[in-house]
């Protein structure tokens, strides 16, 4: 007597339906993990570019003010006293997801030598599930 070795359509079909439920349970807490990560990246590079005009104006690079745009999808570091009147050859921009919403202050200016910032106020980030703040209080301290 011979005994065939393999396995059954059936075994194969519960194996397949099987990986494909734990993919199926997995993905949302992927998608929310993957959320909450571009939130915490966001909040860091805000602040890490708010501290980095604030050291440009303390040390007056250029003898000019320097600030901080931040928008749907960028935040931008720029030389000058606003947004608008600023020097685009100095500018240095950093990529958001266009899924984060951006609210609150959007653009920081600090005054030169003192590096104190002309607007205070917090940055609200959000997404689906989650949101972030990043605070510049008036002494130019940023928090998040």
């Amino acid at each position: 007597m011979s005994k065939k070795r393999g396995f059954t359509l059936l075994e194969l079909l519960l194996s397949v339906a099987i990986i494909s439920l734990l993919a199926g349970l997995s993905l949302p807490v992927y998608r929310t993990l993957l959320s909450k990560n571009d939130l915490d990246i966001a909040a860091v590079t805000i602040a890490q570019s708010v501290r980095r005009a604030q050291v440009l104006s303390q040390a007056v690079d250029g003898d000019i003010n320097w600030g901080v745009k931040i928008q749907s999808g960028s935040i931008v570091v720029f030389k000058g006293a606003s947004y608008a009147a600023r020097d685009i050859n100095f500018d240095e921009t950093f990529d958001v997801p266009t899924t984060i919403g951006v609210s609150g202050a959007t653009e920081i200016v600090f005054a030169k030598f003192t590096g104190l910032p002309q607007t205070t106020g917090t940055v609200s980030l959000s997404s689906e599930t989650n949101s972030r703040s990043v605070t510049i209080n008036e002494k130019g301290m940023v928090s998040y």
